[in-house]
């Protein structure tokens, strides 16, 4: 069966990041995941070119923070996110500076609860930049 025209353009910008990411140092990943507030598998399937689920237009300002992605760089992704999924380019204005915060916290003993634990810290950090204007 072959490859849709838009599936080989999501393929195209993931390839990018896949690369930007590779060249960054270990844990790349892990962090993105924590400022995305998803989890580790979210990420896989939005950095693989194998998987072709599209990057949310939303999340791309926290990518280009995170990974500290060079100008060139943001570019040619943007140039083919845009190929991908004309109009959905996020503002100029929407890349802003993130910065990444770790936290220790109990391990509750069962998958679910700590899934839990992690999604309420998350939805918390979200209302509280969302008060002060300034969220993501």
């Amino acid at each position: 069966m072959a490859e849709s025209d838009n599936d080989a353009a999501i393929r195209a910008y993931k390839t990018i990041l896949s690369a930007v990411i590779d060249q960054r140092p270990s844990g790349m990943r892990q962090r993105l995941a924590d400022a995305l507030g998803k989890h580790r598998s979210f990420v896989t399937q939005i950095c693989s070119p194998s998987y072709t689920m599209a990057i949310p237009s939303k999340h791309l300002p926290q990518i280009f923070s995170v990974c500290h992605f060079s100008t060139a760089e943001r570019d040619q992704f943007l140039a083919a996110y845009h190929v991908a999924h004309p109009g959905k380019t996020p503002a100029a204005g929407g890349m802003r500076k993130t910065r990444h915060l770790s936290l220790t916290v109990p391990d509750l003993g069962d998958d679910k609860q700590n899934a839990a634990l992690d999604r309420a810290v998350n939805e918390f950090i979200q209302r509280i930049t969302s008060i002060t204007g300034k969220s993501s």
